[in-house]
Order: structure tokens, then C-alpha cells, then sequence
């Protein structure tokens, strides 16, 4: 992958996330810091990071619970670790943080 389709791949992903996290937690302080890099303060105050990363052409996402990396492998971003789609792990933690479901989706 050239760099640029990884910008451009990355750069949809994290628009995406922001508009699903803006739908789905209306009250959560969803911030664009930067170029590549998403903030979102949930109600409790925990944060969760989700930025590209060109060098490894890679999307991480720091939460709670840890740090995660995704590959864009086929048509999807997956967990480098255990395959996991972005928008459902990213859902998965994201409840964690909210304290309740919480469901992404990428349309």
C-alpha cells in the first residue's frame, strides 16, 4: 500500500469513527486533534485515542483497557492481534468507557 492510499484509506476510517461516535454518544466531547488524530472524552472523563499511524500503516487506537493496532488487510481494518474489525472493537471498548453498549457503524 503507497502511502497515499493508506492517508486516504486511514483518513475515511477516522472520519467514519467520529461521525458513528457523534450518532452514537451524543454526549461524549468528540475532538479532531490535529491531522490523524481522534479524541473522545466520555461522561466519566476517560478519554480514547484512535490516530493513523503512517510509518507502520497503521491505525491505533489507545483506551482503557490498552492500545490496539489495526492493518487494513482485504477490504477492512483488523486487529494486528486477534483479527478483530476496527468498528466493532472500537464499539466493544467504547462501551467499556461508557458504561453501557455502545454500537458503531461505519455507514
Amino acid at each position: 500500500m503507497t502511502e497515499s492510499e493508506f492517508e486516504n484509506l486511514a483518513g475515511g476510517a477516522l472520519a467514519a469513527l467520529e461521525r458513528a461516535f457523534e450518532a452514537a454518544l451524543p454526549d461524549a466531547d468528540v475532538q479532531t486533534k490535529g491531522s490523524g488524530v481522534l479524541e473522545i472524552e466520555f461522561e466519566d472523563g476517560s478519554k480514547m485515542i484512535i490516530n493513523r499511524h503512517g510509518a507502520a500503516r497503521e491505525i491505533w487506537v489507545a483506551a482503557r483497557s490498552g492500545g490496539f493496532h489495526f492493518r487494513y488487510e482485504g477490504d477492512k481494518w483488523r486487529d494486528t492481534r486477534d483479527g478483530a474489525e476496527l468498528f466493532a472493537a472500537v464499539s466493544r471498548l467504547a462501551s467499556m468507557h461508557a458504561g453501557a453498549p455502545v454500537v458503531l457503524s461505519a455507514a
